[in-house]
């Protein structure tokens, strides 16, 4: 005959009396088949964080293990979409009675996608960090997606610094000559004296945040990755050959960009984009010249949605 246990969550009261607003675990690791809108099902390695608040003032917790196990039935059985995550949420109010109307959980992951180099044809491999957020709150219900997209930026000042610099160094050249030779110039400027200075770019990061809208089922993950580096057009690269990184030096050189214009540029995209209800992004410009980073932080704009 099996042993009773104690079960002290259901027969003891809390040592002080108080509501929680959110009461669950953290950072377990599972994989996950994620529905990405375009692309095939694809399995990540997720970290994920499970909540949901604790409105009897009485009670002595939750029962964490009911969220796992929903959680892992999710992981084994089905595939993360809008609708599968929506009852995920529910699965946490109802596992849990009289105790809790609020839930909430968020995956962490890499999403692995394939991408072309810009000129050679060849394909790699790019990681983008996802984060899906799912909170039920008095029965609202609100999806968040976001990712992050590394790309570079070339700063503008320093890019008209190197012109004046190569302007100087090209009249100190050829000041003296009553006529100016093509095929001097042009063997010139293939030197590292006719190029005497080149304008500084840097590593960025955009940290994109949207809020879907519920017309969604699978989530817009490539759709929203694609729109940020088709805005940007400096994506960092995978398979890169010397054709593609002259065609990269060449993308830098036409999107010269102070954080302030990557952002209006995404401000822009984000805002002729119908599936999302809000956006909220950030640039980062990790600087090259400074110790220190140059960052614009924008939104939407909408009433009651993201605070910059």
């Amino acid at each position: 005959m099996p042993t009773l246990m104690p079960d002290i969550a259901n027969h003891t009261t809390a040592q002080t009396e108080g509501t929680l607003d959110w009461v669950g675990m953290s950072n377990i690791e599972m994989p996950m088949m994620v529905a990405s809108q375009g692309e095939s099902d694809r399995m990540v390695s997720a970290h994920v964080d499970a909540f949901v608040n604790l409105k009897e003032p009485q009670a002595k917790g939750i029962h964490m293990s009911r969220l796992y196990l929903l959680l892992d039935e999710l992981s084994v059985n089905n595939v993360l979409n809008y609708k599968s995550l929506v009852s995920l949420l529910d699965g946490f109010i109802s596992s849990h009675n009289d105790l809790s109307d609020n839930a909430k959980v968020k995956f962490n992951f890499d999403y692995l996608l394939r991408r072309k180099s810009l000129l050679s044809g060849k394909h790699g491999w790019k990681a983008y960090p996802v984060t899906l957020i799912g909170l039920l709150n008095k029965g609202q219900l609100e999806i968040e997606l976001s990712v992050d997209v590394r790309y570079s930026s070339t700063c503008p000042c320093s890019a008209a610094l190197a012109r004046q610099l190569i302007q100087k160094a090209f009249k100190e050249k050829f000041d003296d000559h009553e006529t100016v030779n093509l095929d001097s110039i042009h063997e010139w400027l293939g030197t590292t004296e006719g190029v005497i200075a080149t304008p500084h770019s840097q590593r960025s990061v955009a940290e994109v945040k949207v809020k879907l809208n519920k017309s969604a089922n699978e989530f817009p993950i490539t759709r929203l990755v694609n729109l940020i580096e088709e805005a940007l057009q400096t994506p960092v690269q995978a398979a890169v050959k010397r054709e593609d990184e002259q065609e990269f030096a060449r993308l830098n050189g036409q999107n010269l960009m102070f954080c302030e214009d990557a952002a209006r540029r995404l401000q822009h995209t984000l805002n002729l984009t119908s599936e999302f209800d809000d956006f909220w992004l950030k640039i980062n410009h990790l600087e090259s010249l400074h110790a220190h980073d140059a960052v614009s932080v924008t939104t939407k704009g909408i009433e009651n949605g993201y605070l910059p």
